[in-house]
């Protein structure tokens, strides 16, 4: 029998940078406060946000994308076609078909780049991110450009008192490359489909054409997704710093998904993180922006401080489906 050849690739991979891009328009609390019956001292004490941005009609999630890649492709000091993958992760694509991730491969300068989306919502940055660690020590690609980017505001039905309040638009962007020592840290993921109507869409498209419902927008039942997120995500967060096989004292960072300001601070209480490590709280001027939170929380920590550089960070993401991913990365 003949013997097939099997590619290999690095031992280990890594974060070689990010890259950033928000929703151009800043859209403050009392602008939203009518339509709920609410106020901003409300939504400050319930959320933690602030400010949140969106993007104005023509600004689409695509266009994001492409500003936050071509930030890290930069940084990172590489070629753009020698990126093998591109990896969206996005709820948020204008079209069904084709994928976000073929037009941004385009855009770049990736071509002919292997492309896909991701659609595991707020966890979709963390399965990425596994899934380019996996493909580059594969042999599949030696870069991988990983992008998680929505704007979210397009599903926003601004009466909705469950998560309108919550959401904005961005993207962020990272390469992944090959690495000299381990730099992404075994993944756990997983799901929870049995709670697959805690959040999503009030209607499905085919009953907006049908005209049985208005267009679909985004709801969740805020109790359940708050015990699941904080509780669940604990356990977690506590098997993936296992699996990395360090202590919580050995984090430089806990960027979790930008969710609710609540649901990070429980998180970051149920873990014991010592005074030392920094916590990503990008949502208070950002929002949250799903796929895209995580990306945008760390490259904001690493503007504010730099000397976080080379310093271990937890990431976790979690969400709709119900879905849930985390690892230990070394910070660009």
């Amino acid at each position: 029998m003949t013997a097939l050849k099997q590619a290999t690739g690095p031992q280990y991979t890594r974060i070689l940078a990010l890259g950033a891009a928000r929703g151009d328009l800043v859209v403050t609390n009392d602008e939203l406060v009518e339509a709920i019956d609410s106020s901003d001292e409300w939504i400050r004490q319930r959320t933690g946000i602030v400010t949140r941005r969106r993007a104005s009609k023509g600004l689409d999630a695509i266009d994001l994308a492409e500003t936050a890649s071509r930030e890290a492709i930069e940084r990172a000091g590489i070629d753009p076609g020698e990126i093998g993958a591109v990896l969206v992760s996005t709820i948020s694509n204008v079209a069904v078909t084709p994928s976000m991730s073929a037009l941004l491969a385009d855009r770049v300068g990736a071509n002919p780049a292997a492309a896909y989306d991701i659609g595991a919502a707020c966890a979709g940055y963390t399965y990425a991110i596994a899934q380019a660690d996996a493909l580059i020590r594969a042999g599949a690609a030696r870069y991988v450009l990983v992008v998680g980017a929505e704007k979210l505001s397009q599903y926003v039905h601004p009466e909705d008192r469950s998560i309108s309040f919550l959401l904005g638009d961005g993207a962020g962007a990272a390469i992944v490359g090959p690495a000299e020592e381990a730099g992404i840290s075994g993944s756990v993921w997983g799901s929870d489909g049995s709670k697959w109507d805690a959040v999503g869409m009030n209607a499905t498209f085919e009953e907006y054409l049908d005209k049985i419902k208005p267009w679909p927008t985004m709801r969740q039942d805020g109790q359940t997704v708050f015990r699941w997120a904080v509780w669940e995500m604990a356990k977690v967060a506590k098997q993936a710093l296992e699996v990395a096989g360090i202590e919580p004292g050995d984090l430089a960072a806990f960027v979790p998904h930008q969710a609710n300001m609540r649901i990070i601070d429980q998180l970051a209480k149920e873990l014991g993180l010592p005074e030392h490590v920094a916590i990503g709280r990008d949502i208070e001027t950002t929002g949250n922006t799903s796929a895209a939170s995580i990306p945008l929380a760390t490259h904001r920590l690493l503007e504010e401080h730099p000397e976080l550089s080379g310093g271990l960070a937890l990431q976790i993401g979690f969400g709709a489906g119900l879905v849930f991913g985390a690892q230990v990365v070394r910070l660009p």
